[in-house]
């Protein structure tokens, strides 16, 4: 209903989309949307824009998601332990409405951030505005809020490997560091892999919600993805078609990359989803 049906809304894409013609009515120009899209000169910025922020975050989410794991795991005590999971995991549950606000209000010029940089005798500094700041906070925030997730999976994985190996390996001398390398990591690399490939399928979609929430005119150059822009084509400028182009852009894309990332994760590391 809500996945299948409204994909027969991807014809908007081939026509002069005229909301009261309808589908049955437009007229039907081929891949002139298309064209004329790829001939803007931002958009070639806007999709290095999403590539970069979601790679970027894929990454850090991953991996530290992947790091805490492994730290939590050595953890002995049972109630430290639990609770260390419940503070990271906590984030996510939180929406970016709320979250990106929070972050808003703490990292404006009259926020907490600058009221102690003011108080140490630094000038405030703007960091929502600021290109470089934006990018780093978006990245920062999204990993804090995402790891947790990824932590818990790696919990999972590592909550199942034999212990018999890490007694073996503690025979054969090995140390903590040495039993993560040749023995956790190795075990825990399939739900590494379907991560990392089911992020890939999501690659050009770099966080709309937290995007939309936190960015502002001062800093569209570094912060404009592909979500972003066809909602102001859609529901800015009325441009139905051009924005379907657009969607059907980055859906095609997504498909590929994740198709193609399936492949990789079979061959390379003999892994299959299903």
């Amino acid at each position: 209903i809500f996945s299948y049906i409204p994909m027969a809304g991807i014809v908007i894409a081939f026509q002069d989309f005229i909301p009261t013609k309808g589908f049955f009515g437009s007229d039907w120009i081929g891949l002139e949307n298309f064209q004329y899209l790829f001939m803007l000169p931002n958009f070639g910025q806007i999709v290095l824009n999403t590539l970069t922020i979601a790679i970027e975050k894929i990454v850090t989410a991953i991996g530290f998601g992947l790091l805490f794991a492994l730290l939590i795991s050595e953890i002995g005590n049972r109630a430290i332990n639990k609770l260390s999971q419940s503070l990271i995991l906590f984030p996510w549950f939180i929406s970016w409405v709320i979250l990106g606000n929070v972050f808003l209000d703490v990292l404006s010029l009259d926020g907490s951030v600058n009221a102690i940089i003011n108080a140490l005798g630094g000038e405030s500094v703007f960091f929502m505005g600021n290109n470089g700041w934006f990018r780093f906070i978006l990245i920062f925030t999204n990993t804090w809020k995402d790891m947790g997730y990824n932590m818990v999976i790696f919990l999972t994985a590592i909550a199942g490997i034999n212990p018999m190996l890490y007694e073996a390996a503690k025979i054969d001398g090995a140390g903590k560091l040495r039993q993560a390398i040749h023995v956790t990591m190795p075990s825990i690399l399939p739900s590494v892999i379907l991560l990392v490939t089911l992020a890939l399928g999501g690659v050009l979609n770099a966080g709309f919600d937290q995007i939309f929430v936190m960015y502002n005119s001062a800093v569209i150059d570094t912060s404009e993805i592909i979500d972003t822009y066809i909602y102001k084509l859609g529901f800015y400028d009325a441009q139905y078609a051009l924005s379907t182009a657009a969607g059907l852009f980055k859906s095609v894309v997504g498909c590929v990359c994740l198709s193609l990332s399936y492949y990789l994760a079979h061959r390379w590391a003999n892994y299959r989803i299903f």
